[in-house]
């Protein structure tokens, strides 16, 4: 699908002959100041890549011959977009979007309306519960419960705005089946005073069910009622919508996907009880107004279809297999994890939307740490190793709390941003040497997003941002991004494993019959 496109061949001609970088020709202020894109809250520079004008027409051609937008408004929509052509798949929505499709411009679909009815309905019972939560002022800490989606969407958006909890507020993840997991955060926290939300759509999740387990009998050990410390997030009629085991419920529907579900209340009640509903609401408006936004036919001013394109453009045209998200603000150090799932969970596929073997390359692999950390790290790579690796870079001009000294004549915050902009130079140029060894090859393509202040409303719009990047980008590949078969077959044989492991510890060094019934398994 992706080859009939006729930009597609034109595309692949340029490709043979990108310009390079470091060509003094190239980077310019008249190249900065034309390579951007300028909104209320955002600044996005993409003339450190390597396209030229003739390359962005044609990427923008490739956007109107694939009807992304038309698919993105589709979606949003509540049309069936999940889907395989004749095979068995989910075959179901993809409406993300309607979990905060009740500001300005909210789609006027049927379909829309009635799933954002049903998304308001739930934040207003939400409302209510952070009001009953917070007249009774003995809640400290905040225990969420859950793994993937359930886990790193909402931990991610949690630690990134921990500037802006309420007070004597704590916030916590349990996630992996691992039982330190629990057992080393048990053993910090006061149970009297934790709240536990349970996070699981089909109430069935075996590593969320197994640690539930471990809390519930830790509760019960400290004389305390276990429905009285916990709240179930999962669909409604699933074993979990118990109103006997849960001293609140809310839900999720099926046409939201676990990696897609930060807006939802996977990630709102944590969201909610950490730093206020007002403030959850904020966050909800920001990702709402990117989701307007992707709706723009205009890929010059539609933000999130631009950055598809020049990923397109590097992955598909340059052959670069990797991209590096690095956003220069530590408190948003756990959310390149969370893209990683984002992205490569819903873009790591070999099949179309047909139920074809693709003859191109799909999603990139995604990975990423802050800076300046990973300056000390694994940025030798980026400037020197023998593979190109496009950098996504995301700054801030003020920092979040707020907070700063000046030392050596100028602030950390002046420090953070000069060594974000010298990186992004300093990959684009590269440097001269006669020395081999301190000679940088430069002509690596990067871009740079920068917001004013990371704030619940940026940080909404910067997570609606990826959202329908990837999306945008699966369109174009004409894949389905909103299933994930890839992660089911490993969790089958780990469920016809688990008999042959009671009482490990005891047989432990593992022998060769042990290892036979094993492998025994996969016939």
């Amino acid at each position: 699908m992706f080859y009939q496109y006729p930009s597609v061949q034109k595309l692949y001609q340029l490709s043979k002959n990108p310009i390079d970088l470091t060509d003094p020709q190239y980077l310019t202020v008249e190249r900065i100041q034309e390579f951007l894109i300028q909104t209320e809250e955002i600044l996005y520079f993409y003339g450190m890549q390597r396209v030229t004008s003739e390359v962005l027409d044609l990427l923008y051609r490739l956007a109107k011959e694939s009807l992304c937008v038309e698919k993105m408004k589709a979606m949003q929509n509540g049309e069936i977009v999940n889907s395989i052509v004749g095979f068995a798949s989910e075959h179901r929505q993809v409406l993300h979007t309607a979990s905060r499709d009740f500001f300005d411009h909210a789609n006027e679909s049927l379909e829309a309306k009635k799933a954002a009815k049903t998304a308001l309905e739930e934040v207003e019972k939400l409302q209510m519960f952070c009001a009953q939560i917070d007249r009774d002022d003995r809640w400290t800490d905040i225990v969420q419960i859950g793994i993937g989606g359930s886990d790193l969407g909402p931990r991610a958006i949690a630690t990134a705005l921990e500037a802006y909890y309420k007070k004597n507020r704590r916030i916590h993840f349990i996630s992996n089946v691992d039982p330190d997991d629990v057992a080393g955060l048990l053993k910090q926290l006061d149970l009297s005073t934790t709240l536990f939300i349970s996070v699981s759509k089909s109430g069935t999740t075996l590593e969320t069910l197994t640690n539930e387990y471990f809390v519930k009998e830790a509760l019960k050990a400290a004389r305390l009622h276990p429905k009285n410390h916990m709240i179930s997030v999962t669909g409604k009629g699933s074993p979990m919508d118990d109103p006997s085991q849960y001293l609140a419920s809310f839900y999720i529907w099926d046409y939201i996907g676990g990696r897609y579900s930060c807006t939802s209340m996977v990630g709102g009640v944590v969201l909610a009880l950490a730093m206020g509903f007002d403030r959850f609401i904020e966050f909800l408006r920001g990702a709402h107004q990117m989701d307007v936004m992707a709706k723009i036919k205009d890929p010059s001013k539609n933000l999130p279809l631009h950055g598809a394109l020049l990923g397109i453009w590097n992955r598909n045209f340059l052959s670069y297999p990797t991209v590096a998200i690095i956003p220069y603000a530590q408190v948003l150090h756990r959310f390149s994890a969370h893209l990683q799932q984002l992205d490569m969970e819903s873009n790591g596929k070999q099949i179309d939307q047909q139920g074809k073997h693709v003859s191109y390359q799909t999603g990139p692999v995604i990975w990423g740490e802050p800076g300046t950390n990973g300056q000390h790290s694994f940025y030798q790579f980026l400037h020197q190793g023998t593979d190109i690796v496009p950098v996504e870079f995301i700054g801030f001009v003020q920092s979040t709390y707020e907070k700063d000294l000046s030392f050596e004549k100028s602030t950390s915050q002046e420090k953070l941003l000069s060594n974000l902009l010298a990186q992004s130079i300093a990959l684009a140029q590269g440097y001269f040497d006669k020395n081999p060894n301190k000679n940088f090859p430069g002509n690596r393509p990067n871009s740079l997003m920068f917001f004013s202040k990371l704030t619940p409303k940026t940080m909404g719009m910067l997570l609606s941002y990826y959202e329908h990047k990837i999306a945008f980008q699966g369109f174009i590949w004409g894949i389905n991004s909103f299933d994930q078969e890839g992660v089911q077959l490993g969790k089958r044989i780990a469920e016809k494993m688990l008999h042959l492991f009671q009482g490990i510890a005891e047989d432990f060094p593992l022998g060769a019959a042990f290892l036979e019934k094993i492998f025994t398994l996969k016939k």
